[in-house]
């Protein structure tokens, strides 16, 4: 047995109850304060668990705030700004990088004939891009000079060969004319259930009082020969979305809905989505491009709708999800299957 193995022997029968009842309170807290378990380098613990508590003084005082912001904001105001050790003066130091012209080494040098050597060196403009559209090296030339020399026989896009793809220069296209549609008769010949008037289009129309349009989407409810309706770019948002829900669950003539590039929430997606369901006439929806995206369990629905509604043959929205994509896609395969073999009949 070594010395120090001797030397653990008379801790052996040491009665540990009793040496506890006879330290003092001052001793006790010393010896909690040793066997805290802290981890200082932890920095999720809290700071309590990794530094042990030695704010031992008592207050002197009741703590003013105000007292103290304001002595900081004096100190701070009287503490003077340190100068630089060395001023700017706006010199630039050192040499400016100068890239090495790498010499090619000679394996990858190429040696063309004589004849092509001459040929190549009294080329044009045009007569380069001609050779550069035939080898399929299209980034030494604008989009525009490379369809020139690769569509056409004659070449006199002579604007030069650059390093850098040019961006072509298009004319502006003006933009569409605005709506012509009369809101206020509009809804007058809704209301009348004109027979003449088979497609409602707003679209682009984007100062319609939300009165107006609940009031519109009320009379579509008893409308019998409107076959289509948009309401694309009208800044419509959840309350004409729940107006268009109530008119699907009622109406059934409206083959078309469009409501596109609008500010409906996934709250009214879903709304309209149930009364999708209540609907067996609609065979066309769009609902794509709102202000935010709808989220995983309105594409989830929105597939649903598709394989329990054979009806929809047409449906527009882009999905993110994979999952729904590939659902949506074979329900509105299924449902074109089943429309033309219900033409054929």
């Amino acid at each position: 047995m070594s010395s120090y193995q001797k030397e653990l022997e008379k801790y052996r029968d040491i009665d540990e109850d009793e040496i506890l009842r006879t330290l003092s309170p001052e001793e006790l807290e010393q010896l909690d304060c040793e066997l805290q378990e802290m981890d200082p380098e932890n920095m999720l613990l809290p700071a309590g668990l990794r530094q042990r508590d030695q704010t031992k003084k008592s207050p002197t005082g009741p703590l003013d705030r105000d007292a103290l912001l304001q002595y900081l904001e004096q100190q701070a105001l009287e503490v003077k700004e340190r100068d630089d050790l060395v001023p700017f003066t706006g010199e630039k130091k050192g040499k400016p990088y100068i890239q090495p012209k790498r010499e090619i080494p000679a394996e990858e040098q190429i040696t063309l004939e004589p004849e092509l050597e001459e040929a190549l060196a009294n080329a044009t403009d045009a007569e380069m891009c001609d050779i550069a559209a035939i080898l399929d090296m299209y980034t030494l030339m604008s989009n525009k000079q490379y369809y020139d020399a690769l569509c056409s026989g004659e070449i006199c896009n002579t604007e030069g060969i650059s390093s850098v793809v040019q961006p072509d220069k298009y004319k502006p296209v003006p933009d569409e004319p605005p709506n012509p549609t009369n809101i206020e008769e509009m809804l007058k010949r809704v209301r009348s259930n004109d027979k003449e008037l088979e497609e409602v289009n707003l679209n682009n129309i984007q100062d319609i009082p939300i009165a107006m349009l609940s009031e519109l989407c009320e009379a579509m409810k008893t409308n019998t020969y409107v076959r289509s309706f948009s309401l694309v770019a009208t800044r419509s948002g959840d309350p004409i979305a729940n107006a268009v829900a109530d008119m699907l669950r009622e109406n059934r003539s409206l083959q078309s809905l469009n409501i596109e590039s609008n500010f409906i929430s996934s709250t009214g997606l879903m709304a309209v989505l149930k009364a999708v369901r209540e609907n067996a006439t609609l065979t066309e929806l769009r609902v794509d491009n709102q202000r935010q995206w709808p989220g995983d369990a309105v594409e989830m629905e929105m597939a649903t709708v598709l394989e329990q509604c054979p009806s929809i043959v047409r449906f527009g929205y882009h999905f993110t999800q994979q999952g729904p994509r590939a659902r949506a896609a074979q329900a509105m395969t299924r449902n074109n299957e089943l429309r033309r073999q219900q033409k054929k009949r």
